[in-house]
């Protein structure tokens, strides 16, 4: 079994992996083709996919019994005493966008406000 998923690809992309890959979901693509072929579908997806971004799943001989490939994702897969993970950035590594305020620690005010008409 493999499990494509693309974002923010061209349609020519989605086109090809429809050849071979059922598309279940918009950019998800699943189907059960030969090593040869994933490989492939794999080269020519990271050819055609220009700015956007590409995972693949697929079965393997392994004790998780799959393995991932991604292409141009925030996510990568780091492997840890044999098994394969999804590391995830941090939220330092992506700071958010201008204009958003940060939440700080300790009371609302409405909170504090409340405690002091209390005394």
């Amino acid at each position: 079994m493999t499990v494509i998923v693309v974002a923010a690809c061209p349609v020519g992309l989605r086109g090809h992996l429809t050849r071979w890959l059922l598309e279940i979901s918009t950019g998800v693509f699943v189907g059960k083709v030969s090593a040869r072929v994933r490989d492939l579908l794999w080269i020519r997806t990271i050819e055609m996919v220009k700015n956007g971004r590409a995972i693949m799943v697929y079965a393997a001989d392994n004790e998780q019994g799959l393995a991932f490939e991604v292409h141009r994702h925030e996510w990568t897969p780091v492997e840890i005493e044999g098994l394969t993970l999804m590391l995830r950035p941090n939220d330092g590594d992506n700071p958010r966008p201008t204009g958003t305020s940060e939440r700080t620690a300790g009371w609302s005010s409405a909170s504090r406000q409340r405690r002091f008409r209390g005394r």
